[in-house]
């Protein structure tokens, strides 16, 4: 947390302050001297402010100022960590009171539903980014759990690709988080470093899962500074959606139908290059997900040497899989559950992605994935 002192130095009879991080409420200023000043304790982050002068809304305009998507002006400073701690200054003898200096403003701070915008998603994010870049990935590997052993019958191929995506547990976990995501892969070795030339001992798999357990256990310790996390999906821009909700995203969502030939799927995963796509029924109600795994599930079972891709639904292929493991359940949230909601459901071990539906009809809206939500946090 860093103390920072706001001023205004401009006269007046009475004056009080409101910024983003006070939810636009109004706080009295001290008069120091000639000026009037407030302090505050805060993250680090970019915020906006304004002041309240004997009943005017007003912004110093020699400090930075921005106009948000309303057209309302309000200063703005970046709160870092190496900023100079806070001194009472001497009164002023430089500025003259004068009360024609400053911005005055015709408007009223807008309600802060209109400030998720820009300055909110900076100042989360830069909080989420000191969390990872102060923490490495040793502090995500359970106490329980040292050593893991790899499979020695995987393909050496396989197991270059691996140890080519190591990392080291003195690695922070923002590259750790990136290694992943950039090399599309689901989880990398965790290796000791030692200082001799002794060997690097396996500890653990690091995944986006456990990284985000991790971040959401640093979250609730100061849930105050995290406002964000409040916020409904419906107004966060993360995820692949249905063309008919009406919201942007890279791609549009594909859904398929029970009656889809398992053929079809597999080529749509591949070429889209995703690593799954909802199932729904006839009324485009979710019906389950079916995902890259479960292919690998039916070719462990030798399944495809049984079968005619062709004559086969994704119907089938689901029966099969409900035969051997029992029906699964899909995790799902809607566009009214919160980032915090999401971020503690993702952090779930195997869950590796939410299906949005709506609640009383369960039809599909989109879908919002680990690596949505890192790429979103990361920015």
């Amino acid at each position: 947390m860093v103390l920072q002192r706001f001023s205004w130095p401009y006269g007046g009879r009475r004056a009080s302050f409101c910024g983003s991080f006070t939810g636009w409420t109004e706080c009295p200023m001290g008069l120091v001297g000639a000026e009037f000043q407030v302090v505050f304790d805060l993250p680090p982050g970019v915020y906006q402010y304004r002041f309240l002068v004997d009943g005017i809304w007003r912004c110093d305009e020699t400090k930075p100022c921005v106009r948000d998507e309303y057209g309302v002006i309000s200063n703005e400073v970046l709160v870092e960590n190496n900023a100079h701690p806070v001194v009472q200054p001497e009164p002023s003898s430089v500025r003259g009171i004068n009360m024609d200096e400053g911005t005055i403003l015709t408007t009223m701070p807008p309600e802060p539903s209109s400030q998720n915008s820009g300055v909110q998603i900076a100042v989360f994010r830069h909080g989420i980014s000191g969390i990872l870049l102060h923490n490495t990935i040793y502090d995500v590997v359970p106490v329980s759990s040292k050593l893991a052993v790899l499979d020695t019958q995987l393909p050496v191929k396989q197991a270059f690709k691996i140890m080519h995506d190591e990392v080291k547990d003195s690695d922070n976990l923002v590259d750790v988080a990136l290694t992943i995501i950039r090399n599309e892969i689901s989880s990398v070795p965790i290796f000791k470093s030692l200082p001799d030339s002794s060997g690097m001992p396996l500890l653990n798999l690091a995944t986006l899962s456990g990284i985000l357990k991790f971040l959401c256990s640093k979250l609730q310790e100061q849930p105050e500074g995290y406002s964000l996390l409040q916020n409904q999906l419906v107004s966060i821009p993360i995820g692949t959606w249905s063309l008919h909700t009406g919201r942007e995203s890279i791609r549009q969502l594909r859904t398929l139908r029970l009656s889809t030939p398992l053929n079809s799927c597999l080529d749509f995963l591949l070429q889209d290059r995703i690593s799954s796509i909802p199932i729904v029924d006839d009324n485009g109600s979710l019906h389950d997900v079916y995902s890259l795994s479960d292919i690998m599930a039916l070719a462990k079972n030798d399944v495809y040497a049984r079968i005619e891709l062709e004559q086969v639904t994704v119907q089938n292929a689901l029966d099969v899989q409900y035969q051997v493991n029992g029906r699964r359940q899909c995790h799902t949230c809607s566009q009214t559950s919160t980032l915090l909601e999401i971020l503690e459901e993702l952090s779930i071990p195997g869950v590796r992605r939410l299906v949005v539906i709506e609640p009383s009809t369960r039809f599909v809206e989109g879908i919002v994935s680990l690596r949505d939500i890192f790429t979103y946090l990361l920015g």
